[in-house]
C-alpha cells in the first residue's frame, strides 16, 4: 500500500529534470581535477523527515543499477583461518572470490592483519581515504569497532556485515556492492542516499531514484507520509528538490496515524466479535447436545437407585408389619363327610 502511495505522489518526470540538471552542471562545471582524473561525482538522495525516530537504524536497499563505477575500490575484512597466517587466509579468500566470479573486490585484510598494521591513528586514516566501500565478514563484525577506530562512523562508512559462507556468494557481494544504504540515526531529521554517478544514464539513475522511494515508503519510521522533502544533489552542486510532502503540519501526522491506528483497532473489535459470537454459537450447540444425550441416556447410578427401591418396596409388601402379628388368625374348620361321623358312633 505504501509502495502504490509512493508511485503515485512522486512524479517520474519532475525526477527526471532534475536528473538531467544535474547532469549538464557537471559537463559545464569547471573541475580541473575531475578532468584531470576523469572520475565521476556521486549523486546523493536526500530525504528529509517530519519526525525525528526514536532509533538509529540502517536501510539496506537493492538497486537495478550498480552506484558504484567499475574502478571503484572495495576493501573486505576477514575472519582468520584456522592453522593458517595472515597470507594464507588473504591467499584462501581471493581464491574463494575468484571461485565466485567476483572482481570488485580489490582488497582483502584478515583480522590478524588488521590488529597488526593499522593500530596507528594515521594507519587508520589511510585506510579510510583508500576504499571507496568496506564490507566484513558477518563473524568479527562486532570485534571491528574497537579496531577501525571511530572516523568510520562519523564518516557513515562503516563496514556493512556480509556472510562469506553463503551458497550463492556473487550475489551477497553484489548486493551489497551495486546496492545502498540510507542510514537512519536519532539526532537529525536529514539522511542521505547513494543513488548514482555522474557517469551513469538518465534513465538508470530515475531507475534507481524510485527504487530507493519503493523501500523508503516500507521501511522508514511512519513509512512514506514521514517524508517530508526530497533533493538531487551531487558533491558541488545545489540540491534540486523532485518532492514534497501534501502535509503542511507535523500535528497532521499524528493525526493520520491516530486515524488509522483507531481503523485497525475498530477492525479488530470487530474480528473480536464475530470470533466471540463463533464461540457462544459453538458453545451453545455444545450444550444443546449434551442436554440431548443427557435425556436420551439415563445414568447407570440412577437405575440403580430405581432397583434399590422397588426392592425394597416389595420387601415392604411381603414382610408383617407389626399390626399384623396383634391380630388373631382364624384357622378354617374343615368339614367331616357323613361316612366317618357313623363310623364313629358305631364305636
Amino acid at each position: 500500500m505504501a509502495i502504490e502511495v509512493a508511485k503515485a505522489l512522486l512524479d517520474r518526470g519532475q525526477v527526471n529534470r532534475a536528473v538531467q540538471a544535474l547532469l549538464a552542471y557537471n559537463k559545464t562545471k569547471a573541475n580541473a581535477d575531475a578532468l584531470l582524473l576523469n572520475e565521476n561525482e556521486k549523486i546523493s538522495l536526500m530525504v528529509t523527515v517530519w519526525k525525528i525516530p526514536e532509533q538509529d537504524k540502517v536501510i539496506k536497499i537493492s538497486l537495478p543499477h550498480a552506484v558504484r563505477p567499475e574502478t571503484a575500490e572495495v576493501c573486505l575484512f576477514t575472519k582468520d583461518e584456522p592453522n593458517m597466517t595472515s597470507e594464507q587466509t588473504e591467499k584462501f579468500y581471493k581464491a574463494l572470490l575468484n571461485k565466485h566470479g567476483i572482481k570488485n573486490v580489490s582488497q582483502i585484510i584478515p583480522y590478524k592483519t588488521l590488529k597488526t598494521e593499522y593500530k596507528p591513528y594515521e594507519a587508520k586514516r589511510r585506510l579510510l581515504g583508500a576504499y571507496d566501500l568496506f564490507l566484513a565478514d558477518d563473524r568479527i563484525r562486532r570485534l571491528l569497532p574497537s579496531h577501525i577506530g571511530k572516523h568510520f562512523y562519523k564518516s557513515k562508512r562503516a563496514p556493512l556485515s556480509v556472510n562469506l559462507k553463503a551458497k550463492n556468494l556473487s550475489t551477497e557481494l553484489n548486493r551489497f556492492i551495486q546496492g545502498t544504504i540510507l542510514p537512519i540515526n536519532s539526532k537529525g531529521c536529514c539522511y542521505a542516499a547513494r543513488v548514482g554517478h555522474t557517469g551513469m544514464k538518465a534513465e538508470d539513475l530515475v531507475e534507481n531514484i524510485i527504487a530507493v522511494a519503493d523501500v523508503m515508503a516500507e521501511k522508514l519510521p511512519k513509512k512514506w507520509k514521514n517524508v517530508k522533502i526530497l533533493h538531487l544533489k551531487t558533491q558541488t552542486s545545489v540540491a534540486l528538490p523532485i518532492f514534497t510532502s501534501y502535509i503542511c503540519n507535523p500535528e497532521e501526522l499524528d493525526e493520520e496515524t491516530k486515524v488509522a491506528t483507531d481503523q485497525k483497532e475498530k477492525k479488530q473489535k470487530h474480528k473480536g466479535k464475530k470470533n466471540k459470537l463463533k464461540i457462544t454459537n459453538a458453545e451453545i450447540s455444545t450444550t444443546e447436545t449434551t442436554k440431548d444425550l443427557n435425556t436420551a441416556s439415563v445414568p447407570v447410578e440412577h437405575v440403580k437407585k430405581k432397583k434399590g427401591s422397588a426392592v425394597r418396596s416389595a420387601a415392604k409388601e411381603v414382610m408383617p408389619t407389626q399390626q399384623d402379628e396383634d391380630m388373631p388368625q382364624f384357622v378354617p374348620i374343615q368339614n367331616e363327610s357323613l361316612e366317618n361321623f357313623e363310623s364313629k358312633q358305631r364305636r
